[in-house]
């Protein structure tokens, strides 16, 4: 008989998983419930800034569910859980049954208590919804104020940078991206910021929103300023979904605790995604809520439910955004703790960089400056990919320290590349998401540069 597994969440972290179970099972029975039909939230700022058109967003479609042969119940939640009786009870009352469970319910946008942020001109930018209502106010040349610094916010920012807003940003704490970047870093983007107009407002609060007839708002700060918007996004944090485990006896701290196989304290029960608190690749554990570790959170869990035995190194904590054009990322162990650090800093070209070390091993960075200095020569992914494989660089560790611009030749020379080659989630080649857009597949168009670089190569064939 074929095993009944049960996903609940439709984010990234329950559509890997989906896949995998189908990859692994063809004849398993797979149901998908989720209070939205899935989407993919981390592209709603390329839709709030018109880069592309909200059917873009979505990565299901019926005929796709039925080439994969899952039953979906979609627009409902779950209101509570019974491990025991391998059932759970529906917000219609309606219950389900399953022998496997899957618990990817994400995570949900805060807001703290302010008085007026109800009003029609206020979202949070979290869900589809969200950004459809921030369509109405989001125009060039309006007022828009982001209530919360952080990364969550900066996509924000991002995005109606792009519309050519007037911008400005709100953050409790003495600095921007407290959770992203140090004090210095955070200057320099904040010097980036101000030189294009966006207002950046530190150490303060928004003590109230009120509203007028002409439908402008009207923000009072704790410090005794006000602004002016047409649109106000909170951005001020997320909580993990899990509510719907009360009283099932499943353990839950920050996030549903998982083990290496996101497998709960209850055995047939798995949990993934932004609501799972799993192990991390430099040690203990933690809620890593990005889309990234979803995916992996994904695989794992859909290879295990599917009877595999696979376990999870651990997930490593990243974040990277652009900010107008400035590229800023962090990764591992930034915070550095008394650990040894490498600091390059120069305020002319906006170029901050800072390697943090155990012994000869890269455990954490922070990298911020122009495209060029840093995505375009791929140091981020290069430094990432040290910081995964924790590859010693031994004598390159000297040479790196006195020249931190140059991470290419200690990346090749330690064998980071070869030891990223052999690492694989499931033992194999993971497949690409089997969801097209109208049935479309990516193609490759090689750019001038492209072409001039391997012209010289006449055995080379040009695509």
């Amino acid at each position: 008989m074929a095993t009944r597994h049960l996903i609940v969440g439709a984010g990234p972290a329950g559509m890997y998983a989906l896949e995998t179970i189908r990859e692994l099972d063809r004849d398993a029975s797979i149901t998908l419930l989720s209070d939205e039909a899935p989407y993919a939230r981390m592209a709603l700022p390329y839709y709030l800034c018109g880069e592309i058109p909200e059917a873009h967003l979505m990565y299901g479609d019926r005929a796709y569910f039925e080439r994969m042969k899952v039953d979906t119940v979609f627009g409902r939640r779950v209101r509570s859980v019974d491990p025991k009786a391998n059932q759970l009870t529906l917000d219609d009352g309606a219950e389900l049954a399953y022998e496997n469970l899957l618990i990817a319910t994400g995570a949900s946008a805060t807001a703290p208590p302010i008085p007026g942020s109800g009003l029609p001109g206020v979202c949070h930018l979290w869900t589809l919804d969200d950004t459809r209502k921030a369509l109405t106010n989001a125009r060039k040349g309006a007022d828009v104020v982001l209530i919360g610094a952080g990364f969550i916010g900066f996509i924000a920012l991002n995005a109606v940078y792009k519309l050519g807003c007037r911008l400005a940003v709100v953050e409790r704490e003495a600095q921007i991206l407290p959770r992203m970047l140090d004090q210095t870093g955070a200057s320099f983007v904040e010097g980036w910021l101000r030189e294009r107009g966006v207002g950046v407002y530190t150490g303060t609060t928004v003590l109230a929103i009120e509203g007028s007839p002409e439908g402008r708002m009207r923000l009072g700060l704790r410090d005794g300023g006000a602004l002016t918007a047409d649109l106000v996004i909170i951005a001020t944090g997320i909580r993990t979904n899990v509510d719907l485990l009360g009283g099932s006896g499943i353990e839950v701290n920050d996030g549903v605790v998982v083990d290496g196989r996101m497998r709960t304290n209850s055995a047939n029960v798995y949990a993934a995604g932004d609501v799972a608190e799993g192990p991390d690749l430099l040690g203990g554990r933690a809620v890593h809520a990005i889309q990234p570790t979803a995916e992996d959170h994904g695989r794992i869990a859909g290879a295990n439910m599917a009877g595999l035995d696979v376990t999870y190194e651990g997930s490593l904590l990243m974040n990277i955004t652009d900010v107008a054009g400035l590229h800023c990322a962090s990764f591992g162990l930034w915070t550095g703790d008394g650990r040894e650090e490498t600091v390059l800093a120069n305020p002319g070209r906006c170029i901050y960089r800072k390697l943090v070390w155990e012994d000869d091993r890269v455990v954490g960075a922070i990298l911020v400056g122009p495209v060029d200095d840093t995505s375009m020569l791929n140091d981020t992914g290069m430094v990432k990919g040290l910081i995964q494989t924790q590859v010693p660089l031994r004598a390159w560790k000297g040479y790196l320290l006195k020249n931190p611009l140059d991470v290419r030749r200690p990346y090749v020379a330690s064998g980071a590349p070869a030891a990223l080659l052999k690492r694989t989630l499931l033992g194999k080649p993971s497949r690409d998401k089997q969801y097209r857009f109208q049935g479309m597949r990516p193609t490759t168009r090689p750019t001038e540069a492209h072409r001039v670089l391997i012209g010289t190569r006449p055995d080379i064939k040009l695509l």
